[in-house]
């Protein structure tokens, strides 16, 4: 079945569903590695990376590179000042105003790619997207080479909250991520069927055993090798204490308030719970941005505020910690909208001249890097291309900026493609 599978092109969707249908009905979307059991160690030693990823491209001009000063592309939002020196951004935004000695903006962004599929593929790996091979998101490659020098701990390396993410590609499904569809309800499928008892589940799992040990060694597949490694770390994660990270009932109720009690508080919430554990990469998704219509309305009434809490206090919370030493946090989405508000009151799509923030795990905080002109439209300072926030996140984590990695089909493919660190952010 999976020679056959693989020579039609079998897609990600049906060989997740085979999982869902097989023995113990588990998502194959839980990808479990191993992870050092001493979270004490771990908050010294481990490194882990947050990405807050905007759904649909937003508004960086109404968030942070303000340009009051320009009549046709301004808006109507002003800009406040912060806990940088010299660092304003939006007035929706003043819980994060306060956090910003933690955080830094690139004003100067050029991501090229303004179709939103296309921008989220390059945003997540560095690379366009190419008919020849399946890139890897950044965060399989954080569950590859950081993950996976963990040992003993059953929670996945790579999770991604309220959306998808981006895939393991090249990499393999043992690298993808798991996903949280709703982080205010329990992970499904983390126990047996109701009328299956535990000896009838072992006997059901070395049958499935048996037949997968012979089908690898007569076909020697590497999806059913992932498939084999897929279901182990699953039940590790079945029977793991380490579970209850995903449960948010036991955080007091001026945690969740601060937080936020929507999807995206309470993913960044689940985000500060995870890596405190010692997960690697996690990914929370804020989606609504495209705002061709009402671009205003919609960030001030809903997106902002509700931006604005969750950030802030994963921030504030990581610091406290002592976890934003090594934890670092990443905003962005597909590419920004464009500096000329259209008819609708709406900004459209704009890969140009945009914004990302980055702070924690070694990024310093409180800085500018590069800058727009007066209406938003150029980048007049320090050009920034996507590779080099690929190549200042691996630098920042402990990843060789140089690695590079071969594709099942024998052809070398590097992490960072004719970028480079930051200087101004790491050194």
């Amino acid at each position: 079945m999976w020679e056959n599978a693989l020579a039609s092109g079998m897609t990600r969707r049906h060989w997740l569903g085979h999982l869902a249908a097989t023995t113990l009905g588990i998502p194959a979307i839980q990808f479990f590695s191993s992870l050092e059991a001493n979270a004490a160690a771990l908050k010294k030693t481990n490194r882990s990376c947050i990405v807050l990823w905007m759904g649909g491209g937003p508004s960086h001009l109404d968030i942070w590179d303000l340009k009051p000063d320009s009549e046709k592309n301004g808006g109507p939002f002003k800009p406040i000042d912060t806990s940088a020196s010299g660092v304003k951004i939006s007035e929706h935004m003043p819980l994060t105003a306060k956090q910003m000695n933690h955080l830094s903006i690139i004003r100067s962004l050029d991501s090229k790619e303004g179709n939103h599929d296309r921008g989220r593929y390059v945003m997540h790996t560095g690379y366009p997207p190419n008919p020849t091979v399946v890139h890897a998101g950044f965060g399989s490659v954080c569950a590859l080479e950081l993950g996976e020098k963990l040992e003993n701990f059953d929670l996945p390396h790579c999770i991604s909250i309220n959306s998808p993410g981006v895939g393991a590609g090249f990499l393999g499904m043992s690298y993808a991520p798991f996903v949280v569809q709703n982080p205010n309800a329990p992970i499904a499928n983390l126990q047996p069927p109701g009328d299956v008892n535990w000896q009838r589940m072992q006997r059901r799992l070395k049958m499935l055993t048996t037949v997968e040990d012979q089908f690898i060694a007569q076909r020697k597949v590497q999806s059913a090798s992932d498939h084999k490694a897929i279901y182990a770390k699953t039940l590790r994660m079945m029977n793991s204490k380490y579970q209850d990270a995903f449960n948010l009932k036991g955080e007091p109720d001026t945690v969740r308030d601060a937080y936020g009690r929507g999807s995206f508080g309470s993913g960044c919430l689940m985000a500060r719970r995870l890596v405190e554990q010692g997960v690697t990469y996690v990914e929370v998704s804020l989606d609504g941005w495209d705002t061709h219509t009402n671009n205003f309305d919609a960030l001030s009434r809903r997106l902002l505020p509700e931006l604005d809490k969750g950030m802030s206090s994963l921030v504030a919370d990581l610091a406290s910690r002592g976890l934003l030493e090594t934890t670092s946090i990443v905003w962005m989405g597909e590419f920004g909208r464009t500096p000329r508000i259209n008819q609708n009151a709406g900004r459209d799509h704009w890969p140009r001249s945009w914004s990302v923030v980055m702070g924690g795990g070694g990024i310093k905080g409180g800085q500018i890097v590069g800058a727009t002109d007066k209406d938003g439209v150029d980048v007049v300072d320090r050009p920034v291309g996507v590779m080099d926030l690929i190549a200042t996140l691996s630098k920042g984590m402990g990843i060789n900026v140089a690695t590079q990695y071969t594709t099942p089909r024998g052809r070398p493919m590097k992490l960072v493609d004719g970028g480079a660190p930051i200087k101004e952010l790491v050194g």
